[in-house]
């Protein structure tokens, strides 16, 4: 049961199922989730075999165009008569032998020559019998011609049989006792079956339903009494469809849509050769995206784990740093208060001292700075002025300054800054003339 649900989960895509009736082509669109599929959309061209393959490609075109989906590639369902089915029992035969046992076979399932047939198989569920679908090369050589001129982007041709047991896997278990479909098309039935002692039954009649059910219960050997159901009753029922869309009308067609939307395929079975085979879901590059994905992860793990304990041995530190350091700030925020009260006091003694001195400096300097250059600091030392300031050409102000009395040797102390209105200063310049 674990199983089976995980291949629900993996029911993720959208798929385009064609089938080729007698006169007409049925295009159905579908999008599964594990929670449950919705019909986009579904197209019919009628007698298509007497347009040619670009009248109808124009039209099966803007379909896929009007939904969105013109990236899709299209699962082919073929005309049963045009294809060959066989179920071969190979008991013992392991997967790895499986190929080679099914060319020993084939040439006894098929009365077609070797350069003539077309082949592709493959074993049903988890028993010893082999599904096998065979088809002439002509037949599938002038389909693919047609859906090529039609512009049409195909992924597979298979038939009814693998279609239908993938279909009614893709979210659910069938019953293990047995059981029987049946389904209308046309003026022929289409019958399908699976029980313990065959686990898959296919075949088209063109007699009455009861025969047809009858045909299945002899070959499936089930209970004689057992009722058979409708083929679209026993698929994964839409949760949502266009207006007027019905799923007995388009039976196939929508199993073949849904066997085709999801990556996983309980039973595959491809005519197609695989140099022409289309992809086109979108998500196809997922898993290999997710697996390197985990792969770097785990890399990325291995290389950063000797690194952990010192990682969380700095953060420890980092938290206790963290406590301290609105004291530490108050520790500085204080010696620069204490820096600034000190030479705003040792500023004030130079005053007092050098008065007269210092007050031509500040009338030279007054004189040197005029407007609408302005100071934002100035410290006046014994030897030397340091002033801080905006001018709107503050290179300018060393040369002024150099010129005077008072002062030689300007330098700026630090890097210019523009503002907004100008240059922002400092400037250190020694002072000369001094009355000793």
């Amino acid at each position: 049961m674990t199983q089976i649900d995980f291949r629900k989960w993996l029911a993720i895509g959208t798929g385009v199922g064609i089938e080729i009736a007698r006169q007409d082509m049925l295009v159905t669109v579908v999008r599964v989730r594990p929670t449950g599929v919705k019909v986009l959309g579904d197209l019919t061209i009628p007698n298509f075999r007497s347009q040619t393959a670009g009248e109808w490609g124009a039209g099966y075109s803007h379909f896929l165009k009007k939904l969105g989906l013109t990236h899709l590639a299209a699962t082919v369902l073929l005309p049963r008569d045009e294809v060959m089915v066989r179920q071969v029992s190979l008991p013992g035969v392991t997967d790895r032998d499986l190929a080679a046992a099914v060319r020993f076979e084939i040439d006894s399932l098929n009365p077609y020559s070797e350069e003539e047939a077309v082949f592709d198989w493959a074993r049903i569920g988890k028993t010893s019998s082999v599904l096998v679908g065979v088809s002439r090369r002509s037949v599938l050589d002038r389909y693919t011609t047609m859906f090529a001129e039609a512009g049409v982007k195909v992924a597979s041709f298979t038939f009814s049989a693998p279609t239908i047991y993938s279909a009614m896997r893709l979210l659910s278990t069938p019953l293990a006792d047995g059981f029987v479909v049946v389904e209308e098309t046309g003026d022929e039935f289409e019958v399908y079956g699976e029980s313990p002692a065959r686990p898959l039954f296919s075949a088209r009649v063109d007699r009455s339903a009861a025969k047809a059910r009858a045909l299945a219960i002899a070959e499936l050997r089930l209970d004689p009494e057992i009722s058979a159901s409708a083929l679209h009753s026993a698929l994964p029922q839409p949760l949502a469809a266009p207006d007027g869309y019905d799923v007995s009308r388009t039976a196939l067609s929508y199993a073949t849509a849904l066997a085709g939307a999801c990556q996983w395929h309980p039973l595959a079975v491809n005519l197609l050769p695989p140099e022409q085979r289309r992809t086109s879901s979108r998500m196809r590059f997922v898993p290999a995206i997710v697996l390197g994905s985990l792969v770097l992860l785990m890399l990325g793990a291995v290389v950063a784990y000797p690194k952990y304990a010192d990682r969380q041995y700095l953060s420890l530190l980092q938290a206790e740093i963290h406590k301290f350091e609105p004291q530490a700030r108050k520790a500085v925020d204080l010696d620069k208060q204490i820096l600034i009260t000190r030479n705003r006091a040792q500023t004030l003694d130079n005053f007092r001292r050098h008065s007269k001195d210092d007050m031509d400096a500040l009338n030279e300097l007054t004189q040197i700075l005029a407007p609408p250059a302005w100071l934002s600091s100035l410290q006046l030392a014994r030897d030397s002025i340091t002033i801080t300031g905006e001018a709107e050409q503050a290179a300018a102000l060393l040369q002024l300054l150099d010129r005077s009395r008072q002062f030689r040797g300007s330098t700026f102390s630090l890097p210019m800054q523009r503002s907004t209105t100008g240059e922002v200063f400092t400037i250190r310049s020694a002072r000369q003339g001094i009355t000793p």
